[in-house]
This record gives C-alpha cells, structure tokens and sequence, in this order.
C-alpha cells in the first residue's frame, strides 16, 4: 500500500502541536520558563533561524519552533533502510516508510550590552536553565505524545535520536531534536483506487 498523500505532512503538524502544547505547560509550572515561541510552522527543508530579534507580544516570548523532513526511506525493518529492487512487478510498496523529522526551537540567546561588553554570568545561566528545561520539554513531548498520534490504537512506531545544541549564533540559541516515524502505507496505489 502507497502512503496518504498528506500523511507526512499531518505527523509534522502532530508532533508541532504536541511540543508547543508541552512548552506551554512547562512556563505554567516553571518560573521564569518561556512558553511555546510566537513562530510556530511546519517549514520545507533545512530551517532558516528566524525570530530571535525579541517577544512577538506580551504574551508570546520570541523564538521559532519548527518541524521539517530532512528524508525518507522504504523500509521491511523499521528504521532500517530497505534495498529491496522494485519496478518489476507493477505498484510493490513496502508495507512501511521512515521518514526523519527534525523538530527545531530556537530561543533568544544573551548577546554583549550597548557598551559591547559580553553578557554577564548571570545572563548566561539564565539562557542555559531555559535551554537545558527545553530539552528535556522537547524529549518528553515527543516520547508521551507522537505514539498517540496514529490512526489505529496500536500507537505510532518512532526511534528518537539524538538531540544537539544549536547556537549561539545569530542571536539564537536552541536544540534541534531528530525523530524517525515508521509510516503505514494505508492508500491504494496510483491507479489501483477501484482495484481490490
């Protein structure tokens, strides 16, 4: 079976609802704990760092959180890649595809003063708890709410990887979190529609 053709890009949606909804109640519970940044989008390729110029309002801190595909794969062992020949017998898709999210915050990180002296020490711890709170947001996010995302009540398959630090630079400061999501074919093959 073929992939929905929105199916990919309804997962990214999921999963930048779900870590946006986790930001916001991580600055409930933690003093001093930015919510989910006023840029919050879905974005095709690598992510432009956007929107670290300061607030966006009065109640929404700057930043940008982003998802985008960085690829996809077939696979018959979900995460591995699958190097099967195909073409030779009409529509033969893998019963699952991978596809590698990356899922992208970037917080306003502490530049040098009018004065062009660095920030201070204190700046800097501050800037560190927030990115340090936000990983941990990011990982739980993703871990408690991308099974419930699926279809069917079996839960969505997904390998987490690793997570890195992004910045400071350009203002911004963040964490880029990869995840790879199995994807069902569940939608006949071009063509196939009233086949069975």
């Amino acid at each position: 079976m073929a992939l929905t053709a929105t199916g990919v890009h309804d997962v990214a949606e999921a999963v930048l609802g779900c870590v946006c909804a986790a930001l916001d109640q991580v600055a409930e519970e933690v003093p001093g704990q930015p919510g989910c940044p006023c840029r919050v989008c879905v974005v095709p390729g690598q992510v432009a760092w956007d929107g670290c110029d300061g607030a966006c309002g009065p109640s929404k801190p700057g930043g940008q959180l982003s998802v985008s595909v960085a690829r996809m794969w077939p696979t018959t062992s979900f995460p591995t890649e699958d190097r099967e020949v195909r073409g030779l017998r009409g529509c033969s898709l893998p019963a699952t595809t991978a596809v590698e999210l990356v899922v992208t915050l970037l917080r306003c990180a502490p530049g040098p003063g009018a004065s062009g002296c660095p920030p201070s020490c204190e700046e800097l711890t501050d800037s560190a708890r927030i990115l340090h709170t936000d990983m941990a947001t990011l990982q739980n996010a993703i871990m408690c709410c991308l099974p419930q995302t699926a279809p069917t009540r079996r839960g969505r398959r997904f390998v987490l990887g690793a997570q890195r630090v992004l910045g400071p630079e350009g203002g911004c400061v963040g964490v880029e979190q990869r995840v790879t999501v199995a994807m069902p074919g569940c939608a006949p093959c071009p063509g196939e529609e009233g086949q069975i």
